[in-house]
């Protein structure tokens, strides 16, 4: 009668522990792989890339690190805020994504071009900041590239956000923006246009140049 008491609780015990093994018969490690197996590996930004549009990035890579002297070539708003000053961009910050490109007026460090590979083009924003480093109110504005462009030129028509802060700051004539940029062997670009207007500096690619300035919000 002893033994029978012993017995029956063991064999009840073995039961459950076999019942449970059968939930661990395929290893954690064997169960990993085959999830690895059926799981693709995400493709990166420059992958899904137009090659177009990976290549001109690709271009404007090459010049990271250097500075380059501008000059006014067109600004139909006659004004003398760029006609007076000494014009400078500097290639400064480069990641597989994204190209950070500061345009120095003067001593007004404020303007940095940023240029950044979406997955579906390329995105051109102006970051402009105050000397404190804060943003200004009118501030990452730009557009989205909507055809393919070229290893040299990239054509970027003004986006939604941009349009909707245009009209919150009140500038109702910005709601047509288009920018471009122009990259060749000896010469880089920017142009703006819209109905009525045209700004454009160059900058000469042959020369490179040391610059100490730092933009601002960007240290």
């Amino acid at each position: 009668m002893f033994s029978i008491r012993i017995y029956l609780p063991f064999t009840i015990l073995l039961t459950f522990f076999i019942s449970l093994s059968g939930y661990a018969m395929v290893p954690p490690t064997a169960l990993e792989m085959t999830h690895k197996k059926h799981t693709p590996k995400a493709k990166s930004m420059s992958a899904i890339t137009a090659k177009e549009q990976l290549a001109f990035f690709n271009r404007l890579q090459t010049l990271c690190g250097q500075a380059f002297k501008g000059k006014l070539v067109v600004d139909t708003s006659a004004s003398d805020r760029f006609a007076d000053s000494a014009l400078l961009m500097h290639v400064r910050e480069c990641s597989e994504n994204e190209i950070k490109i500061p345009f120095y007026v003067g001593d007004d460090a404020s303007r940095t071009w940023v240029i950044t590979k979406t997955g579906g083009g390329l995105l051109l924003k102006h970051d402009h900041r105050h000397q404190d480093g804060s943003h200004d109110d009118l501030t990452m504005y730009g557009g989205h590239t909507q055809t393919l462009g070229s290893s040299h030129n990239q054509v970027f028509p003004v986006d939604v956000y941009t349009q909707a802060l245009f009209t919150e700051l009140g500038y109702p004539q910005s709601l047509s923006n288009i920018w471009e940029i122009f990259i060749y062997p000896d010469t880089f670009t920017y142009r703006l246009t819209r109905a009525g207007f045209e700004f454009r500096v160059a900058f000469d690619l042959t020369q490179p140049v040391v610059s100490n300035m730092h933009p601002w919000g960007h240290q």
